[in-house]
C-alpha cells in the first residue's frame, strides 16, 4: 500500500512538472556567442561557392514581419525599429516623415522611400554559402530574419545597390568608421545561419580581423 501510494504519488508529481518544463517561459533562451573577430573568423568554415538553381524568388520577402497584426511588412517594421525619429505610420503602414542614418555612408535620410533593407549578407552569397540545400520556409526566415538586430538594415539605395551581392572581399561601405562594424555583423550572420566562405572571402576577413579591426567583438546568437 506504501508503495502504491509513492507511485501515485510521484506520478502525480512528474504530470505536474510537464506544463512547467515544456512552457514557454521554462525554455532558455539562446545565450548569444560573444568572441573576438580573430576568433569569430577562426569558426566560419570554407567551402567553395555554388550559385548553381539561384533565383532571389528562392528568398520569400518581404512577408508579414514580426507583428501579423500591425499591418506592416518586414520592411516596414525595420524602418520602424531603426528610425532615429520615428516615421508617421498612416494607412496600410504607409510611412511619413521620420529620419533615419545609414550607416554604411553616414548619410542621413529623411524619406523612407530613399532607402533599401539590405541583407547583410546577401540573398545570392547566402545561397552560395549552405542556403542551396535549406528548406523553403529557411530561406523565408533568413530572408526577414528580425530576430537578429544585424542581418537586415536601412542603408541608402545607393550603397546597397554598389555592393550588390559582393562579399568583403569585394566591396566594403563607403565610409571608413563603417567597415569594422561591417565585417564583425558579416561575420556574426555568417555563424548565426551556419553559412561558409570561400577562401579569397576569408582572406579578406582576416586581413581586416588582423588589422584595423582587431579589437572588433562579435556577438551572435544561432538561428533556431
Amino acid at each position: 500500500m506504501v508503495i502504491k501510494n509513492f507511485v501515485r504519488g510521484f506520478g502525480a508529481l512528474s504530470l505536474a512538472l510537464v506544463p512547467l518544463l515544456s512552457s514557454p517561459a521554462a525554455l532558455a533562451a539562446p545565450v548569444p556567442e560573444v568572441t573576438t573577430l580573430a576568433d569569430a573568423v577562426g569558426l566560419v568554415q570554407v567551402t567553395a561557392e555554388d550559385r548553381t538553381g539561384y533565383t532571389r524568388a528562392s528568398f520569400k520577402h518581404w512577408n508579414s514581419g514580426d507583428d501579423k497584426s500591425d499591418g506592416c511588412n518586414t520592411r516596414a517594421e525595420v524602418l520602424l525599429a531603426e528610425a532615429v525619429v520615428a516615421p508617421t505610420v498612416g494607412s496600410g503602414c504607409k510611412l511619413t516623415g521620420g529620419t533615419w542614418v545609414s550607416y554604411y555612408d553616414g548619410q542621413e535620410v529623411t524619406s523612407a522611400g530613399s532607402l533599401d533593407i539590405d541583407h547583410l549578407v546577401p540573398l545570392a552569397e547566402a545561397w552560395d554559402s549552405g542556403a542551396s540545400a535549406w528548406s523553403a520556409a529557411r530561406r523565408e526566415e533568413y530572408a526577414n530574419d528580425q530576430a537578429s538586430d544585424v542581418s537586415l538594415v536601412a542603408v541608402t539605395a545607393r550603397t546597397n545597390r554598389s555592393k550588390s551581392d559582393q562579399d568583403p572581399a569585394d566591396w566594403m561601405p563607403p565610409s571608413p568608421e563603417a567597415q569594422c562594424r561591417y565585417v564583425g555583423e558579416w561575420v556574426a550572420t555568417k555563424l548565426r545561419w551556419g553559412l561558409t566562405a570561400d577562401d579569397r572571402e576569408l582572406g579578406a576577413l582576416k586581413v581586416y580581423a588582423e588589422g584595423p579591426c582587431e579589437d572588433t567583438i562579435v556577438r551572435y546568437a544561432p538561428a533556431a
